[in-house]
């Protein structure tokens, strides 16, 4: 077993500025050679803490930004507009890029539709909940309201 401080997040192995003990053959083979981790020596110990410092203090304000969002984004509610039938069934689906745009234009502020996470297709008119992922630590409800056009 050989102690490495990993440079970059590995699945299932740990964070950048980890130390972790792996087999020698995959530090070798693996982490080693690809640049996902350096032999954990004094010096790169010293390094390692800082680059864990830089990390927590970074996902402390994106974990903030994430919050603030959140208390933007719930209390209000998002309006779709799409073609619909007579008893409120949309021709398609409203899909996250739309939810997006929406909230974008209706709000000012820019989500990736990758955050957002639909149970099912929305295929009809009226109120609909989904839920937003911004960070790990923040999920949030989002309600739209699909209205038929024209």
């Amino acid at each position: 077993m050989i102690q490495v401080i990993l440079r970059t997040d590995v699945d299932g192995l740990g964070k950048r500025g980890d130390i972790v003990e792996v087999a020698d053959g995959h530090a070798r083979n693996f982490l080693l050679p690809k640049g996902k981790a350096m032999k954990a020596t004094d010096g790169a110990v010293v390094q390692a803490a800082k680059m864990r410092r830089a990390r927590d203090l970074r996902d402390a304000s994106d974990r903030d930004a994430a919050t603030t969002v959140a208390s933007t984004l719930v209390p209000k509610v998002i309006s779709v507009s799409a073609k619909a039938g007579v008893e409120g069934k949309l021709f398609g689906s409203i899909t996250s890029s739309d939810i997006v745009a929406a909230i974008e234009e209706q709000t000012g502020i820019k989500l990736d539709r990758k955050t957002l996470h639909i149970e099912e297709q929305i295929k009809t008119t009226g109120q609909h909940t989904l839920t937003a992922a911004l960070h790990a630590d923040v999920s949030f409800p989002i309600t739209i309201e699909v209205v038929p056009e024209g």
